[in-house]
């Protein structure tokens, strides 16, 4: 019996949702928004379809109803327009993350906190500060998201089951996050020696451009946002990616956004890096080896979120 409460039913909280029921991950999804009446059609929508699927009890509620819940979900906030950055979005949802917190959190102390709003690493930071949760139940999404797209990326680029593409991004979900090449792999193979190792020429690889890739995959929100208007399907994937692995309870390394104390010489921001998560939240980190080169950018992506974090009201 697993129960998980989903704060904010918009685009990427209803897919979250919906997802959710069709891979059989809860027993219970709660529903909660502001505004009422969409909660209340999402979750009935979402209710009538539930006899093709696993045996599930979604509904629509408020604060209260998320109590005993093994995971919140925050999906609550202003989504981003085209063109505007996810830093942009900054003081609008840190005010809200906070109007919401000791109303969550009273009723849910126990639960895995996920969150998903946006900027998510500055929205995870102010859930940190503001918060008594312990730390390791609280896990932005950071650049899971990212590191789905890179893996999708490469997968097509070498014509590559997606299982075998390792590769990850890190630090902020956003501007300056950065890939660390130096690990990035497909079957233990370095990515940037893939095309030259191939023993037949029946299978044609483009030429592989790093900054090209790093680009693709920094800009693809953006990119879907401009296209359709709102990201919510691969997001969505991502977040109950995480929750399967907080339940199914078999430790699974992610780059998700969490506290860091000192690691690689960052302190007192959350961003990404590899994560341990399993039962107990995400309970450790996994210190991958790094460039320095690679070490620098990860500073700088903490710095530059420190420099929002800095002019907020948090």
């Amino acid at each position: 019996m697993n129960k998980i409460s989903i704060i904010g039913t918009g685009s990427v909280g209803s897919t979250i949702a919906y997802t959710l029921t069709a891979m059989g991950l809860a027993s219970d999804i709660v529903m909660i928004d502001i505004n009422k009446e969409k909660a209340l059609g999402e979750a009935l929508d979402i209710r009538q379809g539930v006899p093709l699927f696993s045996p599930c009890s979604i509904y629509a509620g408020d604060y209260c109803d998320a109590k005993d819940s093994d995971i919140v979900i925050i999906t609550s906030g202003i989504a981003r327009k085209p063109g505007q950055t996810r830093l942009e979005l900054a003081q609008t949802n840190v005010d809200i993350t906070k109007a919401i917190i000791p109303e969550i959190t009273k009723y849910a102390p126990d639960a895995k906190y996920v969150i998903v709003s946006n900027p998510v690493d500055v929205l995870t930071y102010t859930f940190c500060k503001c918060s008594d949760i312990p730390e390791n139940h609280i896990i932005g999404s950071g650049t899971i998201l990212d590191t789905a797209r890179l893996r999708a990326r490469l997968a097509e680029d070498f014509s590559i089951n997606q299982s075998n593409v390792h590769a990850y991004v890190m630090g902020e979900h956003g501007d300056s996050s950065f890939i660390p090449w130096s690990i990035a792999n497909v079957s233990n193979v370095p990515v940037k020696e893939y095309r030259k190792l191939l023993s037949t020429g029946d299978i044609v690889c483009p030429e592989f451009d790093c900054d090209e890739v790093e680009q693709y995959v920094r800009k693809s929100g953006a990119r879907v946002i401009e296209q359709k208007g709102a990201t919510f399907y691969a997001v969505s994937a991502s977040v109950c990616h995480i929750c399967k692995c907080l339940l199914k309870g078999i430790d699974t390394t992610m780059t998700v956004s969490t506290m860091m104390h000192g690691e690689y010489g960052v302190s007192d921001v959350c961003l990404s890096v590899l994560n341990i998560v399993g039962n107990d939240g995400a309970h450790s980190k996994l210190l991958t080896p790094l460039t320095d080169e690679e070490i620098t950018k990860l500073h700088r992506s903490a710095e530059t979120l420190k420099e929002v974090i800095k002019n907020l009201d948090i």
